[in-house]
């Protein structure tokens, strides 16, 4: 992989020496000769800046560096408090009083592409808040920047576990709907397209925009139309309360779950009338016994110290990441400079490679283009201050993010 290596071999990885109170890991590579920006934002938490030489020219890259293993230190998920709604990354690190922060998942964007229908904005893969399911991946060919090979695995997800260690994985959804009839099977959990011939359900964290959405494309083509085969029951208090053909809008009440099918699932639903008794059960299912205290969609990129083969070599983006070292103790968030600036961007096999040269065994890629977006905390003010240079000098609505807290300063 020829700009992996390019730029691994440009790179000289240098220790920091912050005093003992900062994270005693190495914690950037930079440029030899390069001169790299180093603050320490709280106790085990560093924010460092450099420059990283391509065949196109030179690619700014912004690193938040944060020792789980510290007292006090700890990593989350950025939420704008539902699943179908979006926040700034400085906005909602401000909110939950985030030392750094960096936007998550890629997400829904389909605005016009299906007449009528509104795009919600939600996250294309699965997520986990406070230890609890939030949603689950919708169909791989219904995600956004999807790019070969990073995946067939539409569920992959990076998160950290109740143990306070990070890690890559997936997040599959298990679920039934219980009826006196038998079992469904549940097909998806607040997504924005649910698989064909499927049955999605639709809770309180879903938000107040429209349903519509989960009937269009297909679980190949995301811009395939929306089907008319649709049927929407309402649970309430273990019984069925309401039932419509057409998908719904507005927000589901805290003791409410809709389920909504499309082609085969609609035709299981149209069983189940009013006073019906109905349950739903679900959980997000991952290879380890240890559960995520947060999860979010992330596409791999390095896997056991590996960068992945066929990573692209062609297209810079301003991109963001996240990488993992010493065994999960160790986050560190990555940013790129936006198509505003001077900065190149970087390839996939180039942010691949970054990552590598700073010692991640694992790696990420998040949302990039207008997403990618890194903030810290001021620390007189207080106030979120976003530390890459923007694509259109804008920041850009996000569905989810990464927070990193310290309660030391």
């Amino acid at each position: 992989m020829r700009s992996v290596t390019s730029v691994a071999a440009a790179l000289v990885l240098v220790s920091v020496a912050l005093g003992s109170d900062s994270t005693a890991h190495p914690a950037v590579a930079a440029p030899a000769g390069s001169a790299v920006v180093r603050e320490q934002l709280a106790t085990g938490v560093v924010y460092e800046a450099f420059t990283v030489p391509t065949a196109r020219g030179s690619a700014r890259v912004h690193v938040v560096t944060a020792d789980l293993e510290r007292p006090g230190v700890a990593a989350g998920l950025l939420y704008p408090g539902a699943v179908a709604a979006r926040k700034t990354v400085s906005r909602m690190g401000e909110e939950a009083g985030a030392v750094a922060a960096i936007n998550g998942d890629f997400f829904d964007m389909t605005e016009g592409q299906h007449p009528g229908v509104p795009a919600t904005g939600a996250a294309s893969g699965p997520s986990v808040l406070n230890g609890r399911p939030l949603k689950a991946a919708v169909p791989v060919g219904q995600r956004f920047g999807r790019t070969e090979p990073l995946g067939d695995a539409d569920e992959d997800v990076f998160g950290v576990g109740v143990d306070g260690r990070a890690r890559m994985d997936r997040l599959v959804l298990h679920g039934r709907i219980r009826t006196p009839q038998g079992e469904l099977v549940l097909g998806g959990l607040n997504q924005y397209a649910l698989p064909v011939d499927s049955i999605g359900a639709f809770t309180a964290q879903w938000g107040e925009v429209s349903r519509a959405r989960a009937a269009c494309g297909t679980d190949d083509d995301r811009a395939a139309p929306c089907t008319g085969d649709t049927y929407e029951v309402t649970i309430r208090h273990g019984r069925i309360a309401t039932v419509s053909d057409a998908p719904g809008t507005g927000p589901v009440d805290p003791d409410t779950t809709v389920l909504l099918g499309r082609e085969a699932g609609a035709r299981a639903l149209r069983g189940l009338a009013p006073g019906t008794p109905a349950a739903v059960d679900y959980r997000l299912a991952s290879s380890s016994p240890v559960p995520f205290a947060f999860a979010l969609g992330a596409y791999p990129l390095i896997r056991d110290h590996r960068p992945l083969p066929g990573l692209d070599d062609v297209t810079a983006e301003p991109r963001a990441a996240i990488g993992i070292a010493d065994g999960g103790h160790t986050l560190r968030l990555l940013s790129t400079d936006g198509r505003s600036g001077t900065s190149t961007g970087l390839t996939l096999g180039e942010l691949a490679g970054v990552l590598h040269s700073l010692d991640c065994a694992q790696a990420s890629q998040l949302d990039g283009g207008g997403s990618a977006t890194i903030a810290t905390r001021a620390p007189v003010t207080g106030r979120a201050v976003v530390r890459n240079n923007l694509h259109h000098d804008q920041e850009r609505p996000v569905p989810n993010g990464i927070a990193i807290f310290s309660a030391r300063r």
